[in-house]
């Protein structure tokens, strides 16, 4: 037989009749290196074509796309629920598996988190741990009232579900004025907790969009403050509090000299900095917000994978 015949030969065997690669060997009398090399060359020559009969395809997919597409570390894409109040129960269990993995594997030193629905919904699915070494830092002030979504609920949410330490962002997410911003970031104990934020190995944060749907809309701005001037000077939503257009650059509106986060370009240095969002009302954002490379991991849902791909 010439080499073409011994290369199909080896491939049936294997793939339809279930033959190991050493009784393939045995029966062809050829050694085991060559009947993987005939196996190899069969799959890359098209003799042979691997196909998946589960929905899980399709996700795996957009995932390899997303990653080439904007460079990421990783993407990880999860069913779209038929009901969009479980949108955030996907997408959160999706990220608590994938922070599950990702904090056994790199035994991160500290992990800076925002709030909002997702990060709740994440929280509640990840797998208990005990890591006391683990420092979870608040990235952003918070609700000036008290809520289950909240910073100060969610830093101390994770601290608990991994034995770690908790260490509070206590401050409103937006201060009175600009003036009012720079005296407060000036005060020592500010700019430490400034500096430590953004030296965090791990972020996880979601965006906000420029809807009602938005808790940040509905219950962050401060009193006077009208969405729909952001949105005249170009808002299509939030990271960090930090409201950016369709680039990701950040707009031109006092509110963001007023948020008591860190500035983007302090928040790109770090290292891993994962972003968990989804829905409809979230594409402008998450395009944003892949175009600008604030985001080294994405997490969201296929539809929102393919309207980043289709419009990116």
């Amino acid at each position: 037989m010439d080499f073409s015949e011994l290369k199909i030969r080896a491939a049936w065997l294997y793939h339809v009749e279930g033959l190991t690669q050493a009784q393939i060997a045995e029966r062809m009398n050829l050694t085991r290196r060559r009947v993987n090399e005939f196996l190899a060359a069969a799959l890359e020559e098209g003799i042979v074509r691997v196909s998946f009969a589960s929905p899980l395809v399709a996700g795996m997919e957009l995932e390899s796309r997303l990653q080439e597409r904007f460079g990421l570390e990783a993407a990880i894409i999860v069913p779209t629920p038929a009901d969009p109040q479980l949108l955030h129960q996907a997408v959160g269990r999706g990220a608590a598996a994938y922070l599950d993995r990702l904090i056994q594997a790199r035994k991160p030193r500290s992990i800076g988190v925002g709030w909002g629905a997702t990060l709740r919904e994440t929280v509640i699915h990840m797998t208990p741990a005990n890591e006391p070494e683990i420092e979870v830092r608040s990235m952003m002030g918070g609700l000036t009232h008290g809520s289950e979504i909240n910073t100060f609920e969610i830093v101390r949410a994770f601290a608990q579900v991994l034995k770690a330490q908790c260490h509070y962002f206590a401050a409103p997410i937006y201060a009175e004025s600009p003036h009012s911003r720079e005296a407060i970031i000036s005060q020592s104990v500010f700019q430490r907790i400034f500096r430590q934020t953004c030296e965090v190995d791990i972020s996880f944060l979601s965006v906000g969009d420029m809807t009602r749907q938005s808790l940040q809309v509905r219950y962050g701005l401060p009193p006077g403050t009208d969405v729909s001037d952001l949105i005249d000077v170009g808002a299509v939503g939030d990271l960090l509090g930090r409201y950016v257009d369709v680039e990701g650059r950040p707009v031109a509106h006092p509110l963001n000299a007023q948020v008591l986060a860190p500035d983007l370009s302090d928040y790109r240095k770090i290292p891993c900095r994962i972003v968990a969002s989804g829905g409809s009302h979230k594409h402008a954002i998450l395009t944003a917000t892949m175009h600008a490379g604030l985001a080294t991991a994405l997490i969201t849902d296929e539809e929102s994978a393919r309207a980043l791909l289709a419009g990116g």
